[in-house]
């Protein structure tokens, strides 16, 4: 009997759970540990933050996911990784044994201080979104700082939030864009009054704003590193083209928490995404005692950029346009892609 314990329900373990609904085994044990019964989908989180979805449209709902699977859910945090004994110690004094491990825990933003939000963890960002909205006709100034996918649609979703009522700020150190579609985010944001400071030390922001958004510098969860699992320079668990563990074969990991050796991968939903359809199948296969898949990263992907309201910009590799048509595209892709983990619309590509 194999006991397969998956840390964290993010985008990778999903997959990996709508996945094994059709692997039946009794050699398997699959146990699911998470802080709660959902899981947001970071790619429609700007559409929430702009109005075009409920909090609900965007979630998966994991206690589903694992009771369809044959997994037991397990609510509580992780606070102890431990390879060489292979057990989990969680947050509330509970410990899980495992045979075979796979991480899937994200990353946590790199704040500068306890007064910046984060856009993790999901709860908290829209408690403090939410208590900005609440504050009435008072016009707030909010400073945004990250000008990569996520700052930028989060800064135009929350100026189209806010309909006129407020001032947001973009900062960013650099422009992490292609010329052309760095172009014409500097055309979204001007057309919306959306003022973009790139080259700004995130020390020399001045103070005086409302709320303080961060989108950038994803760091490592300090249990990693702390575990004795190898990582790279920054706390990144180290592995190998199977998504296993470099130093630990019984642990394999997907999604931001995880770093390809020899590859720089961004750390996005996208790569966690398609990780996850590998993972699986490398998960049910050393269940199998068979040989393992390489995950191989895409030399490009599509990126549809969401502008606040129902507009984006869409790119791949030298290509770029945008429209009202490109925001169609991308809430079809985002709505699909939740569809396939709703409990009636189970479907396994």
């Amino acid at each position: 009997m194999t006991r397969l314990v998956l840390l964290g329900g993010g985008h990778a373990h999903s997959l990996v759970l709508l996945k094994f609904r059709k692997f039946i085994s009794k050699n398997l044990e699959l146990v699911l540990v998470n802080a709660g019964p959902v899981h947001t989908y970071s790619g429609m989180v700007p559409g929430v933050v702009a109005g075009h979805y409920a909090v609900a449209d965007a979630q998966m709902n994991l206690a589903h996911l694992a009771h369809d699977a044959g997994a037991e859910l397990v609510q509580g945090r992780v606070q102890r990784l431990d390879p060489g004994a292979k057990q989990i110690e969680l947050a509330n004094g509970g410990t899980l044994r495992y045979d075979v491990a796979s991480l899937n825990l994200g990353s946590t933003p790199a704040l500068p201080d306890e007064q910046a939000i984060g856009v993790k963890p999901f709860e908290r960002f829209m408690a403090r979104w939410r208590g900005l909205l609440e504050k009435g006709p008072r016009q707030p100034r909010i400073a945004v700082v990250g000008a990569g996918a996520g700052g930028v649609e989060l800064a135009m979703a929350m100026k189209f939030a806010l309909a006129g009522n407020g001032e947001v700020i973009l900062f960013s150190e650099k422009n992490p864009f292609p010329a052309s579609v760095a172009r014409r985010i500097r055309n979204a944001l001007a057309s919306r009054s959306i003022e973009l400071r790139l080259g700004t030390p995130l020390s020399a922001l001045e103070p005086g704003f409302d709320a303080m958004f961060w989108a950038t510098g994803a760091a490592a969860v300090p249990l990693l590193r702390e575990s004795g699992l190898q990582t790279d320079e920054r706390g990144f668990v180290l592995v190998d083209a199977s998504l296993r563990s470099l130093s630990h074969p019984d642990v394999f990991a997907a999604g931001d928490n995880a770093s390809l050796a020899g590859v720089a991968l961004p750390k996005s939903g996208v790569t966690a995404v398609r990780q996850g359809a590998v993972l699986a199948e490398n998960l049910r296969r050393i269940v199998l005692g068979k040989p393992m898949l390489d995950y191989v990263p895409q030399a490009t992907s599509l990126s549809i950029i969401s502008c606040g309201g129902k507009y984006a910009i869409a790119s791949r590799g030298s290509w770029s346009a945008e429209g009202a048509w490109a925001w169609r595209w991308k809430d079809w892709i985002d709505r699909r892609w939740i569809a396939k983990f709703s409990e009636e619309t189970f479907e396994v590509d």
